[in-house]
């Protein structure tokens, strides 16, 4: 049984956790989630090493309870389950987020308790943790602590090392905020924190500012479809007709554009279904010298596997096969054994196949174009990779599947942190929003309001190069938190000798 002191801190912890999305999209309040993780530092280092792992997981789960909450509506409207049951799955799901996202603190007693091993320690143990999550079981690498700062001068370190990168700082910083209450008493120590956390801000500025690409050819005009279909008629067959005349009538004014883009699986047939249709459109782009991409779900004969693709028509054609799939959304685990014992695991269009690796790259008016649909662009090493040898970058996405939430414009903030590690610009088609065309520096040059049908006319200018993030992907921060951390414990390991 909890003692009174003990269920206060967990309760407070949770608390703090739960703030933690104050700092993310749409509030932006980046300061709130610097100063939520430096309450959880307080915590670590102020209490017996034990009991360090049920600290972190609890702030951990508050974090995601509130900050990913949106899966309920997912699981209960779309998949169909209980309210009961919904509310169970989320919560047992956010507790193994947690769980994850807290592991390697497991090893805090093994590090020297010292103000600067503690500081190292905690932010490369954070950093691991997000990271763990990001991967183990195809990844969940949503609500990083880097997102916080999108709009701060920190961001800049992501053209370095990634949204983990500025994640690490931003635990660093957080950190340095206790310490330096502590140390207060001493003016030295508190100049010398204070210099290093204006060190990294001022830096950060300016790695964002410094030009990692540069202008490849002609600005592109671009019109980015948002339909808002509702997500309970996507699949009916009697609104199929109705769906495709809309996304006809909705494009008829932006043939002079350079490239018309579609939503995720905006055409809600595979193209041997709708051939006439696909003929239609695609000989009326290649007439006003226009790439159109929609999603489409595609089959191939060959291989009798679906894919959600991606797919140009007109002045240039090609095809992208997404390879990062949503667990039970997009394909069903061990699926012999679970499809058809409850509508979940039969949601329409939940038996898709990988696509490959590595795919030729989708092209417009000379233009190569990087392709990552839906969830991929919240993964910076495939985008990275995808955008080898591209000059922007281009998500669709369905985001219906969310309801009126917090995922939306969480989602749109991945893309924007997506455009700063890579110094490229990124245009985003949704279905039902937030549709934007975000530059080569994050900023949104123009938006569409969320659960409108409308359309979004503008220009990008495609960029050339590489920033070192581009290089190098996440391995480099990675490896660094790791040494460190081994480093550490070596140290410990030595005092006990």
């Amino acid at each position: 049984m909890l003692s009174k002191a003990t269920f206060k801190k967990h309760s407070l912890l949770m608390v703090a956790g739960c703030l933690v999305p104050l700092g993310l999209a749409p509030y932006d309040i980046w300061v709130i989630a610097l100063l939520c993780l430096t309450f959880l530092y307080q915590q670590i280092t102020t209490h017996k090493s034990e009991k360090i792992i049920s600290l972190v997981v609890t702030f951990n789960l508050g974090a995601f309870l509130s900050g990913t909450s949106w899966v309920f509506v997912s699981i209960n409207k779309y998949g169909f389950v209980p309210v009961p049951f919904a509310l169970v799955a989320t919560f047992i799901f956010c507790l193994f987020l947690a769980f994850l996202n807290s592991v390697p603190f497991i090893i805090w007693s093994r590090i020297p308790q010292n103000r600067v091993s503690s500081v190292l320690a905690f932010s490369s143990l954070w950093v691991l943790g997000e990271w763990l999550r990001s991967w183990f079981l195809t990844g969940f690498p949503w609500l990083l602590v880097g997102y916080s700062q999108s709009s701060t001068w920190l961001s800049g370190w992501a053209t370095i090392g990634g949204v983990f990168w500025v994640s690490f700082i931003s635990a660093l910083i957080a950190a340095c905020i206790w310490e330096i209450y502590l140390i207060r008493s001493k003016p030295n120590e508190v100049m010398l924190s204070f210099t290093l956390i204006l060190f990294l801000a001022i830096t950060g500025a300016n790695l964002l500012h410094m030009n990692w690409t540069k202008q490849s050819g002609d600005i592109l005009k671009v019109a980015l479809i948002q339909p808002n279909i509702d997500q309970l008629q996507k699949w009916s067959l009697d609104s199929r007709n109705r769906i495709l005349n809309q996304l006809s009538a909705q494009s008829s004014q932006y043939w002079d554009h350079d490239l018309i883009v579609w939503p995720e699986a905006a055409i809600p047939v595979i193209p041997q279904n709708a051939n006439l249709f696909l003929s239609k459109i695609g000989r009326r782009a290649r007439e006003s010298s226009t790439t159109l991409i929609t999603g489409i779900p595609t089959y191939n004969p060959s291989t009798q596997r679906y894919h959600n693709s991606a797919l140009a028509l007109g002045e240039k054609t090609g095809q992208y096969n997404k390879t990062k799939l949503v667990p039970f959304g997009e394909y069903v685990p061990m699926d012999n054994l679970l499809r058809g014992l409850i509508r979940f695991f039969d949601l329409p269009m939940s038996n898709f196949s990988r696509g490959k690796k590595h795919q030729d790259l989708l092209s417009a008016h000379g233009h190569k174009i990087a392709s990552a649909i839906c969830y991929e662009v919240v993964y910076p090493d495939l985008v990275a990779d995808n955008a080898i040898g591209a000059s922007l970058i281009l998500t669709i996405s369905n985001d219906a599947w969310f309801g009126d939430s917090l995922a939306l414009p969480q989602h749109l903030q991945m893309a924007q942190m997506r455009s700063i590690e890579l110094s490229k610009p990124i245009i985003r088609a949704t279905n039902n929003g937030l549709s934007a065309i975000i530059d080569h520096k994050g900023r949104i040059t123009s938006q569409l309001d969320p659960f409108i049908s409308t359309e979004l006319s503008g220009s990008i200018r495609p960029m050339s190069g590489q920033t070192p993030f581009a290089k190098f992907g996440s391995i480099p921060c990675i490896a660094f938190c790791s040494i460190v951390v081994m480093f550490l414990v070596f140290l410990k390991l030595r005092e006990n000798f």
